[in-house]
């Protein structure tokens, strides 16, 4: 079973999609619409990096002990991203499109070297180490994705 795996590869496809729309209203030069879909990806990609920080990787971290492995390396690359989320949004504000360009390539490289690590190692470490509580898991991450934990906006 890869419960916690299609399920957080699912909002990260969710995120690519929110990013794609942002892209193609950059190449229309429709800048008020770019800005507000960034702003529908920013906040996606922060609800997914509270899902992961706040309820994920504590609960992967207790399960096996390693407070120090590959949590760590992710917590320190979503800093990076938002970081990167920052400059690109006030590139956007500008209406900058290099700027706009240079960020958000970036970004998306990042994002796919991330999520990469994530799908392919993290995850699935969490498949098998938290079978035992995908009842209350997956619940819980679904509402932090979904924007419900009042503390993540």
């Amino acid at each position: 079973m890869h419960a916690i795996t299609d399920f957080m590869v699912n909002d990260h496809r969710s995120c690519d999609g929110l990013l794609v729309a942002v892209e193609h209203a950059v190449v229309n030069a429709a800048w008020a619409t770019a800005q507000t879909e960034f702003a529908r990806f920013s906040d996606a990609m922060r609800y997914h990096f509270a899902a992961e920080e706040r309820v994920l990787f504590p609960l992967f971290e207790q399960s096996t002990g390693m407070y120090h492995g590959p949590t760590q390396v992710m917590r320190a690359e979503h800093t990076q991203m938002l970081q990167l989320l920052a400059s690109t949004a006030s590139a956007l504000e500008a209406a900058d499109s290099d700027d706009y360009a240079g960020s958000a390539e970036t970004l998306l490289i990042m994002m796919q070297q991330h999520n990469l690590k994530e799908e392919n190692v993290l995850y699935p470490m969490c498949d098998q180490h938290l079978a035992d509580q995908l009842d209350a898991l997956l619940p819980e991450l679904q509402r932090q994705i979904a924007g419900q934990d009042e503390s993540t906006r």
